[in-house]
């Protein structure tokens, strides 16, 4: 098993609903957003394919209104559980902080710290929309005479992170059968995501049962963020708060089938 990739399919399943937005209708500042200041949102990750549902990860999301400006700051923490070390002596560590334009809620910043054992990257991505260009440097730490590592990539007018994709998910009317399609960028990579939404089902949720959209981002194939066989589910509550709620990933390595499981200052 590749553990690296395993890693990858775990965060960006975890937040996988951020694929569903339209670069083509940015938020409005004056709009109620449905979240607010101090939001607080835990998932937990569960893989099956050998071994029926072993925990192997948490994620962590805190939402806070920059204090000297309008804009957000989203931290995110993904991290191994104790049964993927016990099991496969493996673990990971990533803690991610994405600043947002609240005007046009469009990520302007993201700041990365990223171990997987021992191996320990940092690395920042500026979005420079007066050039169209998203700059990324990756150093490692444990090799400071190493030159960094640099990538740029051309971005559109409303372009997301892995965190500010989510967050500008709750944002959208979503609809059984609208598409879309989001520009994401990821390590100084540029996706373009097509994403359907494809059903209004209940699904079990620690509120009990709630109404959700099925969305299906295209996110596996070759050119894709994810360049290997597999499908992505998402399901976001049908209410107000937008929650993304649950999301299944089904991939080489197995099922992983994330769950949120606590939720504390909620519009």
């Amino acid at each position: 098993m590749n553990f690296c990739g395993l890693k990858f399919l775990v965060f960006v399943g975890l937040i996988g609903a951020l694929f569903v937005s339209s670069p083509a209708q940015p938020a409005s500042k004056a709009k109620t957003t449905p979240f607010i200041d101090g939001e607080h949102l835990v998932y937990e990750g569960k893989l099956s394919k050998i071994i029926q549902g072993i925990a192997i990860a948490d994620l962590n999301f805190t939402l806070h209104k920059d204090p000297n400006s309008d804009d957000f700051v989203i931290k995110a923490e993904a991290k191994s559980k104790g049964s993927l070390l016990k099991l496969f002596r493996f673990s990971f560590l990533q803690e991610v902080q994405s600043s947002i334009d609240s005007d046009n809620f469009r990520a302007v910043r993201t700041v990365k710290h990223d171990v997987q054992k021992e191996r320990v990257r940092n690395s920042e991505a500026v979005f420079d929309y007066g050039e169209r260009q998203v700059t990324y440097v990756e150093t490692d730490p444990n090799a400071p005479m190493k030159p960094p590592r640099r990538i740029a990539s051309e971005i559109d007018t409303v372009s997301h992170d892995l965190i500010s994709g989510l967050y500008s998910l709750r944002l959208m009317p979503l609809a059984v059968g609208k598409t879309f399609r989001m520009s994401v960028s990821d390590s100084g990579l540029v996706y373009d995501i097509p994403v359907q939404v494809t059903a209004r089902e209940m699904q079990k949720t620690i509120f009990g049962k709630q109404w959700c959209f099925r969305v299906e981002p295209k996110v596996f194939g070759p050119g894709r963020m994810i360049e290997r066989e597999g499908d992505m589910t998402i399901w976001i509550t049908d209410d107000v708060r937008r929650l993304p709620v649950r999301s299944v990933v089904n991939s080489p390595y197995g099922k992983i089938d994330i769950r949120l499981k606590s939720a504390k200052n909620l519009r």
